[in-house]
């Protein structure tokens, strides 16, 4: 039975025994595996290297500050300690390259899916406009030159991308679903296969270029909090009225509009709000009327949006998800998707988003340099600090 955290239950002895990520790991691998269908050859009685031996060899890749090459981690197989804990037997440079092309990507976004579902929701309000919110963005990964499939642009040198579509959950503060294309993919073209019936979503300028998107969204019953770019044409219909909490917001105006200099490219009947920051004006619209979502409320998502952009960052640089262990498609799928897994398993298990002090702590552990009780100390001690700042 997976192991569900939640940050206000103290944590026993018993609790703290259980912290095997990879293990863990493994456990819900098999449950996902059960329901989806594997390539043939894993089931072959000739095969040394089983796939759950594989992939978690690949997740202490990410996970271990030593090993960042795939030499390296084919290295560690032969240790005694990894193979007890983490593989059941050496691995060659052969077998780990060929496996990447026979395991299909879908069993992690399966292990993927499920995890996202077990995180605890933040105590707080109800879901503004009683809708799940979640963030749309997407962010670029470096490939190498000899990645001729994330070929993405060419400015001088040609540049190789992989692009990560991700949507965030903003009341987990956590990633819910997720889409990997070639650098070159339209963000767009991926948002129209990931939102869902009742969904809410909040998202950057760029996707409020296509004003028919708009009415395919609002069509498909998801609403909508996006930023308009600068030069967005606005034709008013009426001006509405502002409340005391909207002006506390810095909601400056807002107002139903059509988008759109010309009739064939206009869209839908939207709303308009006009927020007030520091440095600029920003102009978010929204498809949902002031009864369902206010003025301030559409601020203060917006506001929200910025979580996804830490959420990138995490990746890339506190778990390291710059240096790549495998370079097809299929290999490249499976490494973002157990840097996602990894991100989940940790928040589930510290019950807040790991920082980079956290995540050294978990590889002291890890390289068996903390014990178990230190490293609990130590994300005791970077959870009162959390709370002490945003009190502050």
């Amino acid at each position: 039975m997976a192991r569900k955290a939640s940050p206000q239950v103290e944590l026993t002895e018993r609790d703290l025994s259980r912290w095997r990520l990879v293990e863990d790991f493994k456990t819900r691998l098999a449950q996902a595996a059960e329901a989806y269908p594997l390539h043939p050859t894993w089931s072959d009685p000739e095969r040394l290297l089983h796939y759950p031996d594989y992939l978690s060899l690949f997740l202490l890749g990410l996970l271990n500050p030593v090993v960042r090459t795939l030499r390296g981690l084919c290295s560690a197989s032969h240790l005694q300690r990894v193979q007890q804990e983490v593989c059941s037997r050496p691995v060659s440079l052969g077998s780990f390259s060929e496996s990447q092309g026979v395991l299909n990507p879908g069993l992690l976004a399966e292990v993927f899916r499920q995890l996202s579902q077990e995180l605890p929701v933040a105590k707080g309000p109800a879901h503004p406009g009683g809708r799940r919110w979640l963030i749309q963005d997407g962010s670029l990964f470096e490939a190498l030159p000899r990645m001729y499939w994330a070929l993405w642009r060419r400015q001088g040198q040609a540049q190789s991308q992989v692009r990560l579509h991700l949507s965030l959950d903003l009341a987990q503060n956590a990633p819910a679903r997720a889409r990997l294309t070639p650098g070159k993919g339209c963000e767009r073209a991926a948002w129209r296969t990931q939102w869902q019936r009742g969904d809410g979503f909040v998202a950057d300028r760029y996707y409020g270029e296509d004003y028919q998107l708009f009415g395919e969204l609002d069509e498909a019953g998801v609403a909508l909090v996006v930023r308009l770019r600068d030069e967005a044409v606005l034709n008013v219909e009426e001006e509405l009225p502002l409340t005391e909490a909207d002006r506390e917001a810095k909601v400056i105006r807002a107002a139903w509009v059509w988008l759109g200099c010309k009739a064939r490219y206009r869209s839908i009947r939207l709303r308009v709000v006009w927020v007030q920051t520091d440095k600029e004006v920003l102009r978010l619209v929204t498809n949902l009327g002031p009864e369902e979502l206010t003025a301030a409320e559409v601020a203060l998502l917006y506001k929200q949006r910025w979580q996804i952009e830490l959420f990138f960052r995490r990746v890339k640089c506190i778990l390291g998800c710059r240096h790549w262990l495998a370079e097809s498609p299929q290999g490249v799928a499976i490494e973002i998707y157990l840097a996602l897994i990894a991100a989940l398993l940790l928040q589930l298990y510290t019950g807040q988003a790991p920082n980079r002090r956290m995540m050294e702590l978990i590889q002291f552990y890890l390289l068996g340099v903390a014990t178990l009780e230190e490293l609990w100390a130590g994300v005791e001690r970077e959870r009162a600090q959390l709370a002490r700042r945003k009190k502050s």
